[in-house]
């Protein structure tokens, strides 16, 4: 943790201007940068000083704000990329290639999910899925000698199980490999993964980070803790030289702190330059300085609708992590007791065509590819970001074909239930 609390963090942190210069961060909307001589430019290439010379690698806007992101989930380095699967890629692939294996929970992102289980399985890396809430066993029984991560979410989109982070860090680290989270649900607010023993943090930073669904991006966090050369011979591309980089090992020229980032950065970035452009950087900004106001708002309104639903006679089910009774709820008062989030997911009495009609009926909440955003949202699941799973898949990930995703803004929490109940009246 920094000096400053995190609520400091939120508005102070990643960026002190000097005497004379701009109080907001600066957005540098310049593609390249000016130096003196070639000798001065060819120490950033060998990695020998610090400084930018091509935005699609570093941007000086897009790292004030990556800084300000590390300290709120208390890493030790960051990088922003251009949206959340760029950074849930990066984050997998700056330590697998092709031969080596990935153990994932399996309630995740629908997009997540066929990254990793269509997309990067061409690429040659092989993924296993388990459920979130599998036995030590079972989860021991997923790994490979060629394991190279553990990835999951702490609370997945849209199926809101939340994950025993220790259980799964645990797990990870007896087999000398980290463990990856999504935080992008839970924000640094509520819950910060790294204290529970994970390596690395992802978020789809254009959820509640940015929060006014103005700016894609993502974002990635190193803990700086885990320890890549105690595990060489699994992760050469950390720990041996670089060819395509001068010959630089990155573990021992940037130690724990730096190893992964910049090795994110000098390979990954500069050859598929998924960089986040300085404009949405800084409108993330913008973003992050009320994030600690928004989400106590966020998580209020999701439980008075959760609440709401689970008595209503056309709710067959609600799944919310801090409602209690609710599967999840130990694990929620144990690594978010102070609020999860404002996604509500519940099931309409009636199925798939029962839920399109509850959505078609709303007013207040709008029918978007989108969530955890200051205005309330919704989505059906199976007929939108899920729709390329099967219905085998769809179980895996907790997706029911009744489920409905509702993402509750900053309005009033009367005025969403009212709309609710106005829905619901006309099926």
């Amino acid at each position: 943790m920094s000096k400053y609390r995190i609520e400091t963090e939120c508005v102070q942190g990643g960026y002190t201007p000097g005497n004379g210069e701009p109080r907001q961060i600066p957005i540098i909307q310049s593609t390249t940068f000016r130096y003196g001589s070639s000798a001065d430019m060819g120490k950033l290439f060998d990695l020998e000083a610090s400084g930018y010379f091509y935005t699609r690698l570093q941007n000086p806007t897009n790292d004030h704000v990556a800084a300000k992101i590390a300290a709120l989930e208390g890493g030790t380095a960051a990088m922003l990329t251009s949206s959340g699967q760029a950074a849930s890629f990066y984050s997998v692939f700056n330590l697998a290639s092709a031969g080596d294996h990935i153990v994932s929970s399996s309630t995740i992102y629908g997009g997540t999910y066929n990254l990793f289980a269509v997309t990067m399985k061409r690429m040659g890396i092989d993924f296993t899925f388990v459920e979130p809430d599998c036995s030590d066993d079972e989860l021991e029984a997923a790994f490979r000698p060629n394991t190279k991560a553990v990835f999951g979410e702490t609370i997945a989109n849209p199926a809101l199980t939340v994950l025993d982070i220790e259980k799964f860090a645990k797990a990870a680290h007896a087999h000398g490999v980290p463990l990856i989270i999504d935080n992008t649900f839970a924000t640094p607010i509520n819950c910060r993964p790294i204290e529970w023993g994970a390596d690395i943090v992802t978020h789809s930073t254009t959820k509640y980070m940015d929060g006014h669904g103005a700016a894609v991006g993502g974002c990635i966090v190193d803990s700086g803790k885990f320890d890549w050369l105690a595990h060489a011979d699994k992760f050469p591309g950390l720990t041996t030289p670089d060819d395509s980089y001068h010959g630089v090992t990155y573990a021992e020229k940037f130690g724990l702190e730096g190893a992964f980032i910049t090795k994110a950065t000098a390979q990954l970035m500069r050859d598929f330059g998924s960089i986040q452009s300085p404009q949405n950087a800084f409108l993330l900004n913008l973003g992050l300085e009320s994030l600690h106001v928004r989400m106590p708002r966020h998580c209020e309104n999701g439980l008075a609708v959760a609440q709401y639903l689970s008595t209503h006679e056309k709710v067959s089910w609600v799944n919310y992590p801090n409602l209690p009774g609710t599967k999840y709820y130990d694990l929620a008062m144990k690594y978010l007791p102070n609020g999860s989030c404002g996604v509500v997911s519940f099931g309409v009495k009636g199925g798939r065509a029962a839920a399109e009609a509850f959505m078609g009926n709303l007013k207040l909440a709008a029918i978007e590819t989108h969530v955890a955003d200051a205005r309330t949202c919704c989505l059906h699941p199976a007929s939108a970001t899920h729709r390329q799973m099967n219905d085998a898949e769809l179980e895996a990930a907790g997706v029911s074909p009744d489920l409905v995703r509702f993402s509750c803004g900053l309005e009033s929490s009367a005025d969403l239930i009212e709309d609710i109940e106005q829905a619901l009246a006309k099926i």
